[in-house]
């Protein structure tokens, strides 16, 4: 089983054995509570049930504790929280009306295809069903939420988007479009603040507001995690380290000494030998900067379509300049993405893109033997799904030459993730490459895949201002012919 499968094991026990003023100061085990009060009392919700299984997976110092009713009882708790995947999924059909754009294939063909897409989801079945989260039941409220905005249900959208993020900070990442577009579309009142009262209000009754806080934001695990995301960190990392072995040996450079290696695996700060190293601060200035571009159109073009578009931004803007990023992070923006996909042929293009190079990134979190012809077979029959259902949904089936919806350099940047998985899954370990560098499979996909999610995010900006462009365009031609009837009338 994999460490989040320990974690969440002992935030079941934690959260069933102690009082609330000390859940979030039980140490005893490295995987301590980091989540928000809402997740705790999920946890705690769950550990009611567990005791019906086996009661054993309660006890707090049964540390790594693992039987086959426990895992059963595990894996079930991730089936039944994605009910609430399904029913946003139904929600978003009816408030979007996805596929209702198509004049070739029936809406209800469209929606079904959709429905399946998200169901079963590359990213989703590795990170929950393998791996161990709960990330289809945190995204599910994430698009309620934005079901309710478009159903112009303001208030509920703002309500169900607090309660996530009382359930999980990472969606953090997203809030400010949340700001903006609430700011003008509808006045933000009290009542938003209602599910933080709920999660935080106990704690800050106890006086232990810092002390979940600090549990929260632990800025001290470093720049990047154990395994480097694909984002500007890893590329960052490896000049870095490619500029401190040319200054050893040609001294053009100073290389600072360091005690631990960036490709050592560990969760730790790290300093960098030759470039700048990079602070929490220096990272959140650098995404609200890259971040504004965005929210500025929101503000001048405030629709759901727009909000939407800016939702996805913000998310790649944080994956790609946030502090210790974890690599399941872009299924923040895969899933959003996959809103629009059915219905715009160039965000289908770049959707496919981010899915495949995103759901890549997630290959080495699954890492035993029996395990890898499994993602593997997954990875390759969910693209597979995605490439010709897009295909066929915008009438492009690709040539000899290109696959749908793709020009000749992406469709070469896709079939060169084949001699990579290659590489990565059978000859690293096969020519004994591992015993000298057992980093280099995870610096090769984050490196290479980190190029194309930064790729995809450029290629977003730039349908989101050229649609701006058309629209403004649309406008000043709608006003000058306005202007030229009426002067017109007054000729006449």
């Amino acid at each position: 089983h994999s460490t989040d499968f320990e974690v969440h094991r002992n935030w079941l026990a934690l959260t069933h054995s102690l009082p609330l003023n000390q859940w979030y100061f039980e140490n005893r085990s490295e995987w301590t509570l980091d989540y928000p009060p809402f997740f705790a009392h999920f946890e705690y919700g769950l550990s009611k049930f567990a005791h019906y299984f086996d009661s054993a997976m309660l006890d707090i110092n049964n540390h790594n504790y693992a039987s086959e009713k426990t895992k059963l009882f595990q894996r079930l708790t991730v089936i039944g929280s994605e009910v609430i995947l399904a029913l946003a999924i139904l929600s978003l059909l009816k408030s979007m009306q996805i596929g209702r754009k198509n004049h070739d294939i029936p809406m209800p063909i469209i929606q079904l295809l959709f429905a399946l897409s998200l169901l079963v989801n590359f990213g989703l079945i590795l990170v929950d069903h393998i791996h161990f989260q709960y990330n289809g039941f945190l995204l599910g409220i994430l698009l309620i939420s934005i079901s309710c905005m478009y159903q112009n249900q303001y208030l509920m959208g703002a309500i169900w988007f607090s309660t996530l993020l009382n359930l999980k900070h990472i969606f953090l990442y997203i809030a400010p479009a949340y700001v903006v577009y609430l700011f003008y579309a509808f006045c933000i009142r009290q009542t938003t603040i209602i599910p933080f009262i709920f999660s935080f209000g106990p704690f800050i009754l106890m006086n232990q507001l810092p002390q979940v806080l600090s549990r929260l934001f632990p800025f001290k695990r470093g720049l990047c995690h154990a395994y480097w995301a694909p984002n500007v960190w890893a590329i960052y990392n490896v000049l870095d380290k490619a500029l401190a072995i040319v200054g050893r040996y040609t001294h053009l450079f100073h290389v600072r000494s360091i005690s631990v290696s960036m490709t050592s695996g560990l969760v730790q700060d790290i300093e960098h030998q030759v470039l700048p190293s990079i602070t929490p601060t220096m990272t959140f200035i650098l995404t609200i900067i890259f971040m504004i571009p965005s929210l500025f159109r929101l503000c001048r073009r405030c629709s759901k379509r727009t909000f939407l578009e800016t939702i996805i931004l913000c998310a790649l803007t944080s994956f790609l300049f946030g502090w210790h990023v974890h690599e399941k992070a872009i299924l923040i923006s895969i899933i959003p993405l996959s809103l629009l996909a059915f219905d715009s042929r160039e965000h289908a293009r770049y959707f496919l893109l981010l899915s495949t190079f995103g759901g890549f990134s997630l290959f080495p979190l699954i890492f035993t033997g029996p395990e890898i012809p499994i993602k593997i077979a997954l990875f390759v029959a969910y693209t597979t799904f995605l490439f010709y259902t897009l295909g066929e949904v915008h009438g492009d089936r690709g040539s000899t030459c290109t696959l749908p919806l793709l020009n000749q350099l992406e469709t070469l940047s896709i079939i060169l993730l084949i001699p990579l998985c290659l590489y990565v899954e059978c000859f690293h370990t096969v020519l004994h490459i591992d015993r000298i560098l057992p980093f280099l499979p995870l610096l090769l996909i984050s490196i290479y895949c980190s190029f194309f999610i930064m790729y995809c995010w450029i290629r977003l900006h730039t349908i989101e201002a050229h649609q701006e462009d058309e629209l403004t365009a649309v406008e000043s031609t709608v006003k000058f012919s306005g202007r030229w009837n009426t002067k017109q009338r007054k000729n006449h």
